[in-house]
C-alpha cells in the first residue's frame, strides 16, 4: 500500500507545521535555535517558508559577527598575519569615503552608484576575509565567473573598482603600500557587440521618426550635428545660445564647449543654428528638446530625459525595418555621436575638440566604424 502524500513537506531548518484536526487548518511555527521557543508563522505555507529562510539567514549572519568579534578581541594586541580589518568592514568605510567625494564634487553620483554595487559584490562574496589576506587568486576566480557568463565588460568594471578600493586602503594604512591584488589580475577583454550606425541607416530611422512626437526628429538632428551625449542634449537650453555659439558644459567630464552656430554638416545640408531654429515651435519652453504635448506626468515645454531620447530613438529604429546582425546589439541613440565623428572627420573638422575628448585615443575609438560603412 502506497504511503499517503505529504502535502506539507518541510525541508527548512527550524520550521514546523501542525495540523489542527478540528478546523483542518495547517499552522506553521518557527523554533528559535538558541532559545528553543516557538514563534507562530500563521497558515500561509509560502509566507512561512520565506520568513523561516530569512530568519535562519539573519541568525547565521549574527552568529558569524559574534564569532568574528571574539576572534578580533583575542588577537587585538598581536601583530600576526591574522590581524587587520575584514573586507565587509572596509567596504563600508570605503563607501563612506566615496560619499564624501560626491559631496565635494570629486566624483559623480553615477560613479558612486557603480562603485557601490561593485564593492558590495566583493563584500558579499568574501565578507569575513581580512583585507590584507585577500589574494589575487580569489579575485581572479570571481572575475572569471563573470567572463564565463559573457559579462566581460562587468568584469572590467569590477576589477577597476576593486583596484580603487585597495588604493584607498593603502592611503588609510589598512594594507601595505603597493598591496593591490585586484590590479595584479589580467584585464578582462570585452568584445564590443553594439553595432555602429551608418548614415543611410540614420536617414531611414530619421524618416521613420515622422510618426513620433517632433522631439524625436529634433533630437536626432541636434545629436548628429553637435556630436554631443544624450544627457547634454536633454539639458540644452535656448539661453545657452549667445555670441553666435551654443555653450555646453558636458555633464560627464565637466568640459566646456562653445560650438559655433555655423557648424555645418554637408550630409544634412544644415548648420547647428538651423537645427536649433527647427526646435522652436508654438510651445513655450526654455529647453531646446522638449515635450509638445502632455505625456504621463510631463507637460508641454518640459525637457526630455536622456532615457526618453533613447526610447524614441529605439521606437523609430524598430519602425524603420532595418535588420541588424544577430551577433550584435542594435545601435543606440549614443551611436549618433560616433557617426558624427566619422562624418565630420572626412571634412577636416577637429573631432577631438568637437566631442570634448581629453585624449586622441578616445576619439579613435569613436572613429572605428566596426564595419558599418
Amino acid at each position: 500500500m502506497a504511503a499517503r502524500p505529504r502535502t506539507h513537506k518541510v525541508n527548512i531548518p527550524n520550521l514546523y507545521c501542525k495540523l489542527d484536526r478540528r478546523t483542518s487548518k495547517v499552522y506553521w511555527q518557527y523554533r528559535h535555535p538558541i532559545t528553543g521557543k516557538f514563534i507562530g508563522f500563521g497558515t500561509d505555507g509560502d509566507t512561512a517558508r520565506e520568513a523561516a529562510i530569512a530568519a535562519n539567514s539573519m541568525l547565521t549572519e549574527q552568529q558569524s559577527k559574534q564569532i568574528n568579534f571574539m576572534v578580533d578581541m583575542t588577537i587585538k594586541n598581536t601583530t600576526t598575519k591574522d590581524a587587520g580589518i575584514r573586507i565587509v568592514d572596509w567596504v563600508n568605510k570605503y563607501l563612506e569615503i566615496q560619499e564624501e567625494r560626491v559631496l565635494h564634487g570629486e566624483i559623480k553620483k553615477t560613479t558612486f552608484k557603480t562603485r557601490k554595487s561593485c564593492a558590495l559584490v566583493l563584500s558579499k562574496r568574501l565578507p569575513n576575509v581580512r583585507l590584507s589576506n585577500l589574494d589575487t587568486k580569489s579575485i581572479a576566480a570571481i572575475l572569471d565567473e563573470y567572463k564565463v557568463e559573457g559579462k566581460a565588460r562587468m568584469a572590467q568594471i569590477l576589477r577597476a573598482t576593486w583596484g580603487d578600493l585597495f588604493k584607498e586602503a593603502q592611503h588609510s594604512g589598512e594594507v601595505e603600500s603597493g598591496f593591490n591584488p585586484a590590479m595584479a589580475t589580467r584585464i578582462p577583454k570585452a568584445k564590443v557587440s553594439r553595432a555602429r550606425l551608418s548614415f543611410p541607416e540614420w536617414k531611414a530611422i530619421y524618416a521613420a521618426a515622422d510618426k513620433l512626437q517632433p522631439y524625436a526628429k529634433n533630437s536626432m538632428l541636434i545629436a548628429l550635428i553637435s556630436g554631443q551625449r544624450r544627457t547634454d542634449i536633454s539639458n540644452m537650453k535656448f539661453s545657452d545660445v549667445w555670441d553666435g555659439h551654443l555653450h555646453i558644459t558636458q555633464s560627464k567630464t565637466g568640459s566646456r564647449l562653445a560650438l559655433p552656430l555655423t557648424l555645418f554638416l554637408p550630409e544634412l545640408n544644415l548648420s547647428l543654428g538651423d537645427a536649433i531654429k527647427q526646435c522652436r515651435d508654438r510651445v513655450v519652453s526654455k529647453y531646446i528638446i522638449h515635450h509638445t504635448r502632455p505625456h504621463g506626468s510631463a507637460m508641454p515645454g518640459d525637457p526630455i530625459g536622456s532615457n526618453g531620447l533613447s526610447r524614441v530613438f529605439m521606437e523609430a529604429r524598430n519602425m524603420s525595418g532595418i535588420k541588424f546582425s544577430k551577433n550584435s546589439t542594435p545601435p543606440s541613440f549614443h551611436e549618433q555621436r560616433s557617426l558624427a565623428e566619422r562624418l565630420y572627420s572626412t571634412h577636416g573638422v577637429d573631432t577631438q575638440t568637437l566631442l570634448g575628448h581629453k585624449t586622441a585615443s578616445m576619439t579613435e575609438k569613436y572613429h572605428d566604424d566596426r564595419g558599418a560603412d
